[in-house]
């Protein structure tokens, strides 16, 4: 279930390379001590914290919003040396990875409620060039991935594997124009399936800024940022370097932050617990029109899972449904889910890289937090 910036098969080959070199992954941390204490959070969430971060690496911090019936506590821990501390972290900036592509399904949902484009409009159209083969898609085909498109762009992909510490700093428009123009190509029938594509939510977002003349910064902070008080939402680093907590790479060193280049919309946002529970308690107000249409079920892929526009939709036993997002990059990793009946959520924001071994166990620990939060009364 990992969406992250990049690829499952960039992240087997990195692995694969690493072992011809025999340089295998870092041995897991020794378990930390628990010193973690809540006032407001019940003994079982405090335990399934404890049991799903006590082996991250030293220097690592989460953040999490717990939302119960529109309601947010926040809990923040961080580990120093051998020990899980309580910290106050609800406004400190992470990197949110792939998150930044509901974001991305936002924009786009403000552009189909103001009828300036429909979904499925050919992003086409706002190109002065054809593609490869005569290739068109149309939005809502990208903003659900059953496109036929790969993760990535063939002219990224290589540059990708051998550079975790920033891997779209050089893809600029013109190296993506050059892929739309020579050499982009379906992977699978359109339609027949939906599979995950940075390069699909990439487009969206170019897209919408040659249909616009702004900037994806301009787009989110007057859609998005303004509109719900995100005031440490942002693509611009500078805009909250004092307040960023460092990222870690897969060995819990300090790595750089990712520049996301021509495909800023499948993953450039910095946030915080604090901005993205104000974006999670919007879709709670059935008058932000923009929002319900991103979380209307757009592709069904199985009984367990449907994809609306950026959201992931997954169907309970219960008859609830969640809306599910998560993000990862080389320092990095994030975990979004609502239940917009019940007016519940869980976001979870971490320096732990979307190659550490256990980066899984933030979904794990999202999804652990959000049946507890169900499941009181």
């Amino acid at each position: 279930m990992k969406q992250v910036i990049g690829n499952k098969i960039i992240i087997f080959g990195i692995v694969f390379i690493l072992c011809l070199l025999g340089c295998g992954r870092p041995p897991l941390d020794k378990p930390a001590f628990n010193n973690l204490k809540s006032d407001s959070l019940i003994t079982g969430q405090l335990d399934s914290i404890y049991k799903f971060t006590n082996t991250f690496p030293n220097s690592t911090q989460i953040a999490i919003a717990v939302i119960k019936n529109g309601q947010t506590t926040y809990f923040g821990l961080k580990r120093i040396n051998d020990t899980l501390f309580s910290i106050q972290n609800s406004n400190v900036a992470f990197e949110i990875g792939s998150i930044t592509k509901v974001f991305t399904a936002t924009i786009l949902a403000n552009f189909v409620i103001k009828g300036e484009l429909k979904l499925d409009d050919k992003i086409n159209s706002v190109f002065d060039f054809p593609f490869n083969d005569g290739l068109e898609f149309t939005y809502r085909e990208l903003a659900n991935h059953s496109s036929g498109l790969q993760s990535l762009p063939g002219n990224l992909r290589f540059s990708a594997i051998f550079n975790q510490s920033d891997p779209y700093k050089s893809y600029d428009v013109k190296k993506l124009d050059d892929f739309l123009k020579n050499d982009i190509a379906l992977d699978y029938p359109k339609g027949s399936k939906s599979e995950y594509s940075n390069l699909g939510m990439g487009l969206v977002s170019y897209s919408l800024r040659k249909l616009s003349g702004k900037s994806y910064e301009e787009l989110a902070k007057e859609m998005i940022f303004d509109k719900y008080n995100m005031i440490h939402s942002t693509t611009d680093k500078t805009k909250v370097t004092d307040i960023l907590v460092e990222g870690l790479n897969d060995k819990g060193k300090p790595t750089a932050n990712w520049t996301p280049g021509a495909l800023i919309g499948a993953g450039g946002i910095y946030s915080t617990v604090a901005d993205l529970s104000k974006f999670a308690m919007a879709q709670f107000d059935d008058s932000n029109n923009e929002l319900n249409l991103t979380r209307i079920k757009t592709f069904e892929e199985n009984e367990f899972r449907d994809v609306g526009l950026g959201w992931f939709i997954i169907n309970r036993k219960n008859g609830n449904k969640w809306n599910w997002h998560n993000g990862g990059t080389g320092g990095y990793s994030s975990s979004m889910v609502i239940d917009v009946k019940d007016k519940n959520g869980i976001i979870i924001l971490a320096n732990i890289s979307s190659y550490h071994s256990k980066f899984e166990n933030i979904d794990k620990l999202a999804f652990s937090l959000m049946k507890s939060v169900e499941i009181i009364f």
